[in-house]
This record gives C-alpha cells, sequence and structure tokens, in this order.
C-alpha cells in the first residue's frame, strides 16, 4: 500500500476532460494536479514527485508522445497515455517511448479508475519488502532477483520496469500467450492491443541479448506467444 496521498499529474488540453477526469480522481482520493500543453507538464512534472501521469497524445506546445520520452529519460513513473480510437499508431509508439498502459477515446469512467487503480496498485507492489522465500533464479549469464526486483546479465546491473520485469519473471517459469501475459500484469486482456506485450518483449531483448534478433533467453513460440530459455542449457 501506499503510505502517503497519491499525487497525478493529469495531462489534457481540454478543459471539460480535465473536469471529467478530475472530479474522480479526487473523489477516489487522490491529489490530482493537472497541466494543459507539454511544456506546462514537464514544468509541473520537475516540481514534485508524481505516483502517476496521465497523458494525452494530442496536445499543444508539445506532443504527448515527447513528453512521455522526456519523462521516462528521468523516472519510471508509470505513465498512461490518452489516445483517440484512430491512432493506432501512437499506441504503439507511447509504449515504445515508455508508456505503461493506453486508454483509448471515449472510455468509460469506471475503466478508467480501474486503469489508474492498477498502475497504482503494480507501482506500489514494485516498492514491496523484499521476499527471503523468493530464490534468485540463474540460467546461463543471466540472473533474475525476485525478491530485490533486481536483473543482471553478464556480471552488469540491468534497469527494467515493473512490466518488463514481471513478463521476464512469468517467462522463466513457463510459456505464456500475449493475452495470458496481459491478465497477469494488467488484470485483464479487455480492450488491450496484444502488441502491447510485444513491445516490452522487444524492450527487454535490446537489454538482455547480445543480438536482439538472435536472443538466448526469450524466444518466439509461433502461434502461441513467449517462452524462456531452459534452465538446462
Amino acid at each position: 500500500m501506499l503510505e502517503h496521498t497519491p499525487r497525478i499529474l493529469l495531462v489534457d488540453d481540454e478543459q471539460s476532460i480535465q473536469t471529467l477526469l478530475s472530479f474522480p480522481l479526487r473523489k477516489d482520493g487522490y491529489e490530482v494536479v493537472q497541466a494543459t500543453d507539454g511544456r506546462e507538464a514537464l514544468a509541473r512534472f520537475g516540481e514534485t514527485a508524481f505516483d502517476l501521469v496521465v497523458l494525452d497524445v494530442m496536445l499543444p506546445r508539445m506532443d504527448g508522445l515527447e513528453v512521455c520520452r522526456r519523462m521516462r529519460a528521468r523516472s519510471s513513473v508509470p505513465i498512461i497515455m490518452l489516445t483517440a480510437k484512430a491512432e493506432e499508431i501512437d499506441k504503439v509508439l507511447g509504449l515504445e517511448l515508455g508508456a505503461d498502459d493506453y486508454i483509448t477515446k471515449p472510455f468509460s469512467m469506471r475503466e478508467f479508475r480501474s486503469r489508474v487503480k492498477a498502475a497504482l496498485r503494480r507501482a506500489s507492489m514494485a516498492r514491496r519488502e523484499p521476499s527471503a522465500d523468493e530464490e534468485p533464479l540463474e540460467v546461463h549469464e543471466l540472473r533474475i532477483d525476485p525478491a530485490k526486483r533486481a536483473v543482471e546479465v553478464r556480471g552488469a546491473m540491468v534497469q527494467t520496469t515493473y512490466v518488463e520485469f514481471e513478463i521476464l519473471v512469468a517467462l522463466a517459469t513457463s510459456v505464456w500467450t500475449r493475452d495470458m501475459l496481459l491478465t497477469r500484469i494488467w488484470g485483464d486482456s479487455a480492450y488491450r492491443d496484444p502488441r502491447t506485450i510485444d513491445v516490452h518483449i522487444r524492450h527487454l531483448r535490446e537489454k538482455l541479448e547480445r543480438d536482439a534478433k538472435d536472443p538466448e533467453y526469450l524466444f518466439t513460440v509461433r502461434g502461441v506467444g513467449y517462452r524462456f530459455r531452459d534452465t538446462e542449457s
């Protein structure tokens, strides 16, 4: 559980959206800081710590994708992007730039509140106290320590996001379909593009593999999903 009131940065240039979203967030007990353009969002982001950023793609002065890229370069804070229904490419680009989740407009308030709670819960779990019961897994030159949420490859520490780490730990135990991974990490696979998993797998390969196109650890199982390197090899 978070020990303080979660602080959310809500970035959207439409006042109607700001009003619509900030009311239920505050009702749920969150502190909401608002920004109406990309540059203001970065300014607010630099002033204080946030537990979550809700970020629209279409913004004046600097678009949401660039804002996402700059925020992710400075912080691992969860980022939920808001995209229009026709902006399929923006969903993938947002994930490529480090967003943790996205919601397609129009969306229900129930879905929005659920996504926010899930993102904050994941962030809280990532900060949980280590458990001595979780033994490290060592395969070839890769070491995964679930207790410390630490990853080391070829003697070097690797920084992973919460989502990347959860995918890695899941794959280290079994073969997973994209829908299974979506459900495990986000709670469900409804309204979610399976390419979300593909993007995070690609990020993991870039961090872990010598050659992302010829992986040693994360393998694609055609028609099924993904699997991990055999622990015996």
